[in-house]
């Protein structure tokens, strides 16, 4: 089993080190953190993982704190902690991206099962993020007119449509459509469709 990050941000020193006790006990590996911008200045050298997050605290709040990390392309999942019947605060954080929250004092078990739910949503987010990664690489090896032809294509448009479209003949857009799905090392137009969508290209706008 990989080893689970989860950075602890909380400006009392007791909730730190209890919090620290209890995910250690638990086989996480945490790191905790005073405050938010020390979280977002040991950003670089921070393994992926969950983040389990103070709301209030001065200077910069859990609010500040998950801007920051929307602001820097951070989407780790935020975990926030609110005081006793704090629930508007607790919605505005889930609106902000947070994706669960947790009223203090809370038990050991309700902290598991949200952190378990956070870190099977991050494997899903780096599963998403490495996919864009390797379509947008495998995209990028198509010639201008290919791209051109791939967006039509993702907008339904069939090859008469895209040659006028397009103000060349039909003909050539069959050749660019060929040596697309052979740049692409795809067997089908639906293989090469999904690739365009997960590499985040736009459809050809309809005129």
């Amino acid at each position: 089993m990989s080893v689970q990050f989860v950075h602890v941000v909380d400006d009392d020193r007791d909730v730190r080190r209890s919090l620290s006790f209890l995910l250690g006990s638990a086989d996480f590996k945490s790191r905790p953190f005073a405050s938010g911008s020390d979280l977002i200045e040991s950003l670089d050298e921070l393994q992926p993982g969950c983040v389990l997050l103070d709301i209030r605290m001065p200077d910069m709040d859990g609010f500040q704190v998950m801007n920051e990390l929307a602001e820097r392309g951070v989407n780790w999942p935020v975990v926030v902690m609110t005081g006793h019947g704090e629930v508007p605060v607790a919605v505005r954080a889930m609106k902000a991206g947070a994706v669960d929250f947790l009223e203090k004092p809370f038990e050991e078990e309700v902290l598991l099962g949200s952190l378990e739910r956070a870190f099977t949503l991050l494997k899903d987010r780096e599963g998403k993020a490495e996919r864009r990664r390797e379509a947008e690489e495998r995209v990028s090896v198509l010639t201008t007119r290919e791209h051109e032809v791939l967006r039509g294509l993702m907008a339904g448009m069939p090859n008469k449509m895209l040659a006028r479209r397009l103000d060349i003949s039909l003909r050539t857009v069959e050749m660019h459509r060929a040596n697309m799905m052979e740049r692409l090392q795809v067997g089908s137009l639906a293989e090469a469709l999904t690739l365009a969508v997960q590499a985040g290209i736009e459809p050809l706008p309809q005129e």
